[in-house]
This record gives C-alpha cells, sequence and structure tokens, in this order.
C-alpha cells in the first residue's frame, strides 16, 4: 500500500506539471543551504526524495506520530541550514535524515493495511 500511495504521489506530481526538482523554488533560494541545493544535482535529489517521503508520511501516519515527524522535521531544516552552503555538510545531512524516513516507511510497511 505504501508503494502505491509514494507512486500516486510522484505521478500527481508529474501530471499536474511540477518538475521534480527541489522541493522548494529555486528562484526564490534566499539561504545558502538553499542555493546549494538547487545548483547540486545530487543534493536537490535528495531533496526530492525527502519531500516526497515527508509528504507521504505526513498523510499516512497517525496523529501523534505525525505531530512527531514534523518536531524532527523542523529540528533538521535548522540543522541544516546550519550548514550553510557546505555541500558535504549537507549531504551529510540529508542522509542521515532519509536513512530516519526511510526506516519510518519501512517500519508502516511492515504493519500492512490498516
Amino acid at each position: 500500500m505504501l508503494r502505491c500511495l509514494g507512486l500516486a504521489f510522484v505521478m500527481t506530481l508529474a501530471g499536474s506539471g511540477v518538475a521534480l526538482a527541489a522541493s522548494f523554488p529555486c528562484e526564490k533560494a534566499e539561504t545558502p543551504d538553499e542555493k546549494a541545493i538547487c545548483t547540486t544535482p545530487s543534493l536537490n535529489d535528495r531533496d526530492v526524495e525527502l519531500a516526497v517521503r515527508f509528504e507521504i508520511l505526513k498523510e499516512v501516519l497517525a496523529m501523534g506520530n505525525r505531530a512527531q515527524l514534523q518536531d524532527d522535521q523542523e529540528t533538521w531544516l535548522k540543522e541544516r541550514r546550519a550548514c550553510a552552503a557546505d555541500v558535504t555538510c549537507l549531504r551529510q545531512a540529508y542522509e542521515t535524515r532519509l536513512k530516519v524516513l526511510r526506516g519510518v516507511f519501512s517500519e508502516f510497511a511492515k504493519q500492512g493495511p490498516q
């Protein structure tokens, strides 16, 4: 079910004409971390994956878990911002956060249909 939701989300984005680029409009990037994400394809790809996983999890998790997910994301965004334009730092921040989100996905998928 989770895979279907992920595929449906990506297809919706593709069908709506939304380009799969950074999770924010690069033309409005202001902070050093945002600018680095927009100009570094590997970071841009990680940003898209993270945004898709985050949005899907927000929809499928129970309310208490959803609030924790949101709080953790806000904390992570502060950590990402602290990297400024340091691509190595940003790459590590994304890998760490994606590992967590992938783990949540995996646990949710093991639970089966709700």
